[in-house]
């Protein structure tokens, strides 16, 4: 008996939409990008593209209450002009490539007349203030759709190097392809994204960023890295150093950057030692290879982006309306924690009698998802109180949940509950340790379980292979494989053989 792997990833806890739209509002990037949107009238000049023309940059930055004198300031205004038009905060209407003599706009270089388009505040400025939470934060995608566009370009320097003769990029010497580096960039997010779910739906801690780019390079279960690979992961590292400083201002993520001594240092296996980053030993020096994580409005959009591409990305939550059967089936594939708070959202508002009823029913079944359905099940009604007995009694004589309905009542001392026969009790015994190897596989904790289980029980071994369960084999291999005291998993060894050898 093996489950099939679950296709979708761990569900993530997301903040309300109200929360997230108050983040999305004051991510400076995009804070800016409205700004600059209000600041927009007949004035402003936009040159092709509808980027504002030379001559504006530096009211744009002032607008800002940036330095103008700073030439990265000018640089940022620049780019939360691109975001306020990319987002439709600003409605430009571009110049005309050959306005003709007589045409009114900005004087050239060669004293005649350059043609310049407008730009005036877009309707969608005024969602920022009048809209939903969600109006918000679909503006807030498509600012993160413009930013993470400009981040899977090649800085200024490296496009300046590949201009060839003619003053035209040369591709070739520049070795990018926007496909490819989109892709790059979405797959760094998916896994700094998975890793942040896998942590319980929203990690604490911070990826170290050699961690992550290990993750893009090294191929799964690789031993000690070459030197070639050891290469690839100081590049990358680099590129996401440069991106995530350009993501943190939208609001994606917080950054703390490669220490800038370490630019310097061509030092690939130091900087590698890093990838072990992360876990509770990593000492203080790792942070300076750089440290990432995702803020709730950056596991918001990723997930967006996710699906938005068609991957299942389930949230706490998504099955709040769906039936039991549909609860109990997912959340038997959900890290301990969020199965538990998937489980409190889908009994909020619902009649506590219906539901454990429902519960109850859906965790019927001989399938092999089943004993972990039926685990679920009990965890979804240890929270219940008196008004879900007459529910649980309802199944003391069903040979599937009977077990499950006397634990829960022994467990809060209700009197007069029938005792178990022996084959309730052998069966229940294979349902459990059924349902924790599917739960967790073979944990530490497993074998002192299985010692528990049968140590109260004269004869187990000679009698719990008869047990009309499908896992009976399965988990009595498991046993012989587990159980801590050699004579007992001997014993196990040979009632699997006889399980085994009375199914057709």
């Amino acid at each position: 008996m093996s489950a099939e792997p679950h296709p979708t990833l761990p569900p993530v806890r997301l903040h309300p939409d109200a929360e997230l739209a108050r983040d999305a509002l004051v991510a400076p990037l995009f804070a800016h990008a409205v700004r600059l949107a209000r600041w927009a009238g007949p004035g402003t000049r936009i040159d092709i593209g509808g980027e504002l023309v030379a001559a504006q940059l530096p009211e744009a930055a002032a607008a800002l209450g940036l330095d103008v004198a700073d030439a990265d300031a000018v640089v940022y205004a620049s780019q939360a002009w691109r975001v306020a038009v990319d987002t439709g905060l600003v409605d430009v209407t571009e110049p005309e490539e050959d306005r003709g003599e007589g045409a009114e706009g900005e004087e050239g270089a060669d004293g005649g007349e350059e043609a310049s388009g407008t730009a005036l505040p877009g309707e969608d400025l005024a969602l920022v203030t009048s809209g939903a939470p969600g109006d918000v934060l679909d503006l807030w995608l498509a600012a993160l759709d413009s930013v993470l566009a400009d981040a899977a370009v090649p800085d200024l320097d490296d496009l300046v190097d590949a201009l060839d003769a003619g003053g035209e990029i040369d591709f070739d010497q520049l070795d990018w392809n926007p496909r490819r580096e989109a892709d790059f960039l979405d797959g760094v997010l998916a896994n700094l994204y998975l890793l942040t779910v896998s942590e319980g739906g929203a990690a604490d801690r911070p990826v170290p960023l050699p961690v992550l780019a290990a993750s893009m390079v090294m191929p799964d279960g690789m031993g000690a890295p070459t030197d070639a690979v050891l290469e690839q992961v100081s590049d990358a590292m680099m590129r996401l150093d440069d991106q995530f400083r350009q993501l943190e201002p939208i609001g994606l993520v917080e950054f703390r950057p490669v220490d800038e001594e370490l630019m310097t240092e061509a030092d690939d296996e130091r900087i590698t030692s890093g990838t072990a980053a992360g876990r509770d030993d990593a000492d203080e020096d790792v942070s300076r290879y750089g440290m990432v994580r995702l803020t709730p409005l950056g596991l918001y959009g990723i997930r967006a982006r996710m699906l938005e591409a068609g991957v299942e990305v389930p949230a706490v939550g998504d099955l709040a309306d769906k039936g039991a059967d549909a609860l109990l089936d997912a959340v038997s594939y959900y890290p301990e924690s969020a199965a538990e708070a998937e489980i409190e959202a889908w009994l909020a508002g619902r009649e506590v009698p219906e539901a454990v009823a429902e519960l109850l029913d859906a965790a019927r079944g001989d399938d092999e998802g089943a004993p972990l359905r039926r685990l679920r099940c009990q965890q979804a009604l240890a929270p219940a109180g008196p008004e879900a007995e007459p529910a649980v009694r309802a199944v003391l004589d069903d040979p599937e949940l009977g077990g499950l309905a006397r634990v829960w009542l022994a467990e809060r001392g209700v009197g007069d509950v029938p005792a178990p026969d022996g084959a309730m009790v052998f069966w229940l015994t294979v349902d459990t340790i059924a349902a924790q190897l599917a739960a967790d596989g073979e944990t530490e904790e497993l074998p002192l379980l299985m010692e528990t289980l049968t140590a109260h029980h004269t004869g187990f071994f000679e009698q719990v292979w008869r047990v009309e369960h499908p896992a009976t084999a399965y988990v009595l291999e498991a046993m012989g494989r587990l159980h801590p005291d050699k004579k007992a998993a001997k014993e196990a060894r040979k009632a699997a053989f006889k399980a085994r050898s009375r199914r057709p």
